[in-house]
C-alpha cells in the first residue's frame, strides 16, 4: 500500500469520525429544540421581582448599525425600570459617538449610558471594552449584545427568567439569526452554517451533556461570576468561549434557550467574512491551548468534553481535510495514484449524502428554510464554503505564530458593517 493510499484511508476515516460526531449532535439538538418549541420559554419570576440588568454593548466604528441596535434594546418587554443600557464607544474613528449622544438625549430617563474611550484606555479589543462597561454597571445580571444586533422584544426577559430559575445556571444563551441572509450567496451560506453549527450543534451538546458555549452576543451572565473571574480575558479574541470554560470550572452550567432570538448582520463579502473567521479561529485556538490541560483533569467536569472537542476539530478535522485535498489535487495533476477501488468512492458519496441530510434536518425546524433551494445551497457548501475553513485555520495559525515571534499586541479587528436596504 502506497503512502498516498494510507493518507487517503486516514482522511476518509477521520472525516467520517468527525462527521458522525456532528450527526449525533444534530440528532440530539433536533430533539432538544423540538422540545423547546413546544413551550414559550417563559418561567414566571416569584413576586414579579425581576433583577436589575445591565446590558453592555461594545461598539467600535458602528455608526452604520448602532442606532438600529439601541432602539431594539430600548424596546425590550423587560420591566423598564429594571434594566440599563451601556454602550461602550471604543476608540471609534467614525461618528458613532455623535449618534450615541443624540440617542442619549432622545431617551433622557437614564436607561441609556454612552461611554467613549480613546486609544490609551480603549481600542484593544472587545474584552477590554466589556470590562470598561462592567466597571460602571449596576445590574445583578449582565447581558451582552453586539452593536449590529436587533433582538426580539422578549429575548432579554426570557434569558433572565431562565437564569433566575436555577442557581446552578451561570449563564443563559439565546439563538442568533442572520438578518441579511438574502444579501449575497455568501450570506445564504452563513445563514445555513449559523443554524446548523452554531445553534444545532450547541443544542446537541446541551441535550447530551448539559454543555454549551457562550456566543459573542445575546446572553446573560451573573454579575458575581464576572467579578469572581476578574472580567473578560483581554488576551482572548474569542472572549465568549474563554469565559465559558471558566464558568464550568466554577461548577456552574450554561443553558441554551432557543426562544430568545436576536438578529444580526453577517458578512456578505468574502474578504470581510475571511477576516472575521480568522479572528474567531485565532481566539478558539488560544482558548484550546489555554484549556487543553483540563481534558485530563477529573475535577474539570463537563468542560473536559469541550476541550477535547476543540482539540479534535483543530487537529484531526484540519489534518484530514488538508490530506484529502492534497490527494485530490495530486490525482488531478497525475502526481498521485490511489487504488482503493469502488469502496472509497462509495464512502465519499455517502459522506456527501450524510452531510446534506444532517444540514437539512437542522433547516426542517426553521420556518421557510426547509426548501429545495436550501438543499442545493447545502450541496454547494460542501465543495465551496466548507473548504474555506482550512484556509481560515491555516491563516489563524500563521498569525498566532507571528504574534508570538514578534510580540504583537492583540487588536480589535472588527467586522465591517454596511447599510442594509431591507
Amino acid at each position: 500500500m502506497s503512502a498516498a493510499e494510507i493518507i487517503s484511508i486516514y482522511a476518509i476515516a477521520a472525516i467520517w469520525f468527525m462527521m458522525m460526531l456532528n450527526v449525533i449532535l444534530s440528532i440530539g439538538g433536533y430533539f432538544y429544540i423540538f422540545r423547546c418549541n413546544q413551550t414559550d420559554g417563559h418561567i414566571p419570576v416569584p413576586n414579579n421581582d425581576y433583577p436589575m440588568v445591565s446590558v453592555l454593548v461594545p461598539a467600535h466604528n458602528e455608526a452604520l448599525v448602532v442606532k438600529r441596535t439601541v432602539r431594539s434594546l430600548l424596546n425590550f418587554d423587560y420591566p423598564k425600570d429594571k434594566y440599563e443600557i451601556i454602550v461602550i464607544n471604543d476608540n471609534s474613528s467614525d461618528n458613532t459617538e455623535e449618534i450615541l449622544s443624540d440617542l442619549a438625549s432622545e431617551y433622557p430617563e437614564n436607561r441609556l449610558m454612552c461611554i467613549s474611550t480613546d486609544k490609551i484606555v480603549g481600542g484593544t479589543g472587545k474584552s477590554n471594552a466589556l470590562n470598561i462597561g462592567f466597571s460602571v454597571a449596576k445590574g445583578e445580571v449582565i447581558a451582552i449584545y453586539d452593536a449590529d444586533n436587533t433582538p426580539e422584544p422578549q429575548a432579554l426577559r426570557l434569558l433572565v427568567e431562565n437564569l433566575v430559575a436555577d442557581p446552578k445556571a451561570g449563564a443563559v444563551i439565546g439563538k442568533f439569526r442572520t438578518r441579511n441572509r438574502n444579501a449575497s450567496i455568501l450570506s445564504r451560506f452563513v445563514n445555513i452554517e449559523t443554524l446548523s453549527h452554531q445553534c444545532m450543534n450547541q443544542a446537541g451538546r446541551f441535550f447530551f451533556f448539559k454543555l454549551c458555549t457562550i456566543p459573542g452576543t445575546n446572553y446573560v451572565i451573573r454579575r458575581s461570576i464576572v467579578e469572581t473571574v476578574g472580567g473578560w480575558d483581554v488576551k482572548a479574541l474569542s472572549e465568549d468561549t474563554e469565559i465559558s470554560f471558566r464558568i464550568y470550572r466554577m461548577g456552574y452550567y450554561i443553558k441554551l434557550l432557543p426562544q430568545a432570538v436576536t438578529w444580526e448582520q453577517e458578512p456578505h463579502l468574502l474578504p470581510i467574512w475571511f477576516r472575521q473567521r480568522v479572528r474567531w479561529a485565532k481566539g478558539n485556538i488560544y482558548v484550546m491551548m489555554k484549556n487543553f490541560k483540563y481534558t485530563f483533569d477529573k475535577n474539570a467536569g463537563a468542560m473536559r468534553l469541550d476541550a477535547l472537542y476543540y482539540a479534535l476539530t483543530y487537529s484531526i478535522m484540519l489534518s484530514s481535510l488538508v490530506a484529502s485535498d492534497i490527494i485530490f489535487i495530486g490525482g488531478v495533476l497525475g502526481m498521485v495514484q490511489v487504488r482503493l477501488g469502488g469502496f472509497s468512492t462509495a464512502l465519499w458519496g455517502m459522506a456527501i449524502l450524510v452531510f446534506i441530510a444532517s444540514m437539512m434536518l437542522t433547516l426542517s425546524l426553521e420556518r421557510n428554510e426547509f426548501t429545495l433551494e436550501s438543499m442545493g445551497l447545502v450541496a454547494m457548501m460542501m465543495f465551496t464554503y466548507a473548504k474555506l475553513w482550512v484556509f481560515v485555520v491555516v491563516k489563524a495559525m500563521w498569525d498566532l505564530l507571528m504574534d508570538a515571534i514578534f510580540k504583537r499586541e492583540v487588536k480589535w479587528d472588527k467586522t465591517v458593517r454596511y447599510v442594509e436596504t431591507d
